[in-house]
This record gives structure tokens, sequence and C-alpha cells, in this order.
């Protein structure tokens, strides 16, 4: 199947050297993953930007939070307890870290292409010892005037799933986890359905089971049950190694459509969609056999982390959808989907 986005011409929208550090000796690596939504007639977004000290030839130093702020720890990079083979993950001493220290920054925009960065609101920084190695991937579902903020919790205890929620982007009631390690990916539903909140969320298993994405419910938005497995990922496909939910679901005539990432073996990440019934979302109606998305891009291909488009933010218009996405790790990007399209391209589970 041919890829169905029709890339802004303006990609990359955001770049490391287009933002400022956060804190002076820190350097912005990535630009990651941006959350979406729009507030006061403006497209913002909640980008993830990842930072480190400059490197030095032979150290290896990357940044923690502590009570009292950023520690910088240093490791000679021929350290035999050092295993360095990953840009994302170290292991030192038997205990892993992050090469960078991820907060949550506030962009917006009038066109929806061109963003900068607002006077008075505050960025959001990890805080708490299971946010020490930073917050990540910001999703954003909005339910009434509440803007329900779902986001990686990374800390030596694990990856889990934080949530804040806010009513004007400068004020903010934090809810601590809302999901224990290890999980992440969590998106909820923009609307209750038959009186309840749903989401979905990407519990993990390293030795038994896999990273398949999970639906729950709740009554009030914040403590979750009912986990049910919903979509696994196939062997030999392009989505054989991880699958996790993108942004909120969008409610089409024929169900949630759900657009989602997908990687193989050999860390490329694509993304696809599938449908849930509308009154019964633990029903999956029908799924990509091919990604909608794939890297084609050369800022897709080369980066950070190569081979990757993810997304976990968009802007539904009518029939529209514009996707914004992180590319290869690095840049911030967008792209634009016919909906209709993308539910003519799904392999059904039964007659239409």
């Amino acid at each position: 199947m041919k890829d169905l986005a029709q890339r802004f011409a303006q990609n990359p929208l955001l770049a490391p050297a287009d933002l400022k550090p956060s804190t002076a000796g820190l350097e912005i690596t990535c630009l990651l993953n941006p959350g979406v939504f729009t507030f006061e007639g403006k497209t913002w977004l909640i980008v993830r930007v990842a930072e480190r000290p400059a490197q030095q030839a032979g150290m290896i130093s990357f940044p923690v939070l502590t009570g009292t702020g950023i520690e910088i720890i240093e490791i000679e990079e021929n350290h035999p307890e050092l295993i360095a083979t990953d840009p994302r993950v170290i292991n030192y001493q038997l205990a892993d870290y992050l090469t960078t220290l991820s907060h949550l920054r506030l962009l917006c925009s009038d066109d929806g292409i061109n963003f900068y960065e607002p006077e008075g609101y505050p960025l959001l920084q990890g805080e708490g010892e299971d946010e020490v190695f930073g917050i990540e991937d910001c999703r954003v579902a909005k339910i009434g005037d509440t803007y329900y903020l779902t986001f990686t919790s990374v800390s030596g205890h694990g990856v889990a799933v934080g949530m804040r929620t806010t009513k004007d982007w400068k004020t903010f009631e934090k809810h601590g986890l809302i999901l224990p390690p290890h999980n992440k990916d969590c998106a909820i539903f923009e609307e209750k359905i038959n009186g309840k909140y749903y989401a979905l969320h990407r519990p993990s298993s390293v030795d038994l089971g896999g990273n398949y994405i999970w639906i729950a419910e709740s009554e009030n938005g914040t403590h979750w049950g009912k986990h049910k497995c919903l979509i696994k990922t196939r062997k030999g496909s392009w989505d054989s190694a991880r699958v996790g939910a993108g942004a909120a679901p969008i409610k089409t005539e024929k169900g949630w459509l759900e657009i989602y990432h997908g990687a193989n073996e050999k860390h490329q990440y694509c993304l696809g969609a599938f449908l849930m019934d509308l009154h019964n979302p633990y029903q999956v109606i029908a799924q990509s056999a091919e990604p909608i998305m794939r890297p084609l891009e050369e800022y897709e291909l080369k980066g950070f982390f190569g081979h990757v488009v993810f997304t976990n933010g968009h802007i539904v218009k009518d029939d529209e959808l514009t996707v914004y996405y992180g590319a290869a790790d690095e840049f911030v990007c967008a792209a634009q989907f016919s909906i209709q399209e993308i539910l003519s391209t799904l392999t059904y589970n039964h007659a239409e």
C-alpha cells in the first residue's frame, strides 16, 4: 500500500536549534513527539525537549533530576562497567540511565506551521522520585473544559504513566502516577462512552507477553480498571516488535479511529490505524495491514535515532487529519491525511 501522508513542504517545522535550552550548561539534543491541542484560537504543541551536557572526548555525561535541581553524571567512555551501545539508554554498574533528560514545552501557532514560545506559560518538568529521568511524550485530551495530560514518567523505578490536568495551561493539578511501571503510550478518549472514561495504554513485558496496546475504563478519569489487551504485534510484519497508541481516538461514523505506531525488530517505526466500535471500544472492527505512513524523507531516516515516524498528537477538521509527529527522534514535522482514505484502506473483521 502507498504511503498516505501528505507531508508539509515546510518540514521539519522544528529542530533542536530552534529552541533555547532550559538550563545553562545543557544543550538540546532532540525535539520529539508533541502532544497537540487547540486553545484560544491557536494550534498548540506540547513538545518533548531532550537535553544533555555538551559531550567531551572520552567521556559520557548525562543529567538527572534531584531534589535541588539537575545533577550531571560523568563516566569514562571505556569504563568496564559501562554499556553504551544505544544512543538513548546506557547501563552503568548494572543500573539503567537515559542519555538525555526530557521536559515538556509549550509552543503555539496562528497557522499550524510556524510555532513560537508564548510568554507566561511554564515548561513542565519531572517532579519527585518517579520522574528523576524526566517526563516524555505527552498526549492531550480535552473533555468538557478540562485538558487531560498523560505522559511518560521515567526513573530508576521504571517507565510509568503520569497525569496532570489544566483548564488554562498556566496552573496544573497533579495526579501522580495513574498507571505503574512498566507502562506508557496512554491516550484518553475525548468523550465518555456509556458514562465512563476510556483510555488506551501500553504495558510492557520483557519475559512473557509483549508490547501490546490495551484498553481500560474509569469512573473518574483517574483510577483505571477492566483492562483488556486490544492490539498485539504481528510476526513478520512492520509492527512485529512493539505497538503503541498515538493521540486520542477520533470519532467517525464507522467507529473510533486510532492512529498508532508500530516497530519491527530493526527498531524502524511506522504509523498504522485501527478502528473500535463506537459503543463498545473493547471491540476492534478493523486494522491496517500495511503502514499508512513510513519513514521516507531524509529527516525521517537520519537523526538522533533514524527510521522513525512517531505521533501522539493531531488536529481534526472535517475529513482532514493533521498529524504532528516526531521524525528520527530529532525533529517535529507535520503531515495531512484524509480520514475517509484511511478508513477505506483498513482490513475489516466482518462485512461492512
